[in-house]
């Protein structure tokens, strides 16, 4: 932490964060002024999270609040979602608080596929 606050300082990095991988992991980010960017576990049906997504939600609008940067990961649950990938993206791309979000394909053509489905999943109704 030392070394990320030197290097914000000295101007070599805008910012410095933390990937969270237990409930209690994310309340400490939440409430860590150290934190700028948290990565954290969210999805809709709750798949490799940590809480149920309201819980987690929660925690994630108050980071959002205190002006923390929000990246949603596992929004396909590990996979567990494939079979419901425009869902997953609607619900990772229609919520404010994630600033952004990673995802993962096991192939280029998947991967191609989600880059496809990403704008259509964006457009709010």
């Amino acid at each position: 932490m030392a070394v990320l606050s030197e290097a914000k300082e000295t101007g070599l990095i805008r910012a410095h964060g933390v990937s969270c991988h237990t409930f209690g992991a994310l309340e400490t980010a939440a409430a860590t002024n150290w934190v700028d960017i948290d990565l954290a576990r969210y999805n809709a049906v709750g798949a490799v999270m940590d809480a149920p997504p309201p819980q987690v939600l929660k925690v994630l609008e108050g980071m959002k609040a205190k002006g923390k940067g929000v990246i949603g990961m596992k929004i396909l649950g590990a996979g567990q979602l494939r079979n419901n990938v425009d869902e997953a993206l609607q619900v990772a791309l229609g919520t404010e608080t994630l600033d952004a979000f990673t995802i993962g394909a096991e192939t280029q053509t998947e991967f191609l596929s989600l880059l496809k489905k990403i704008p259509p999943a964006s457009v709010r109704a």
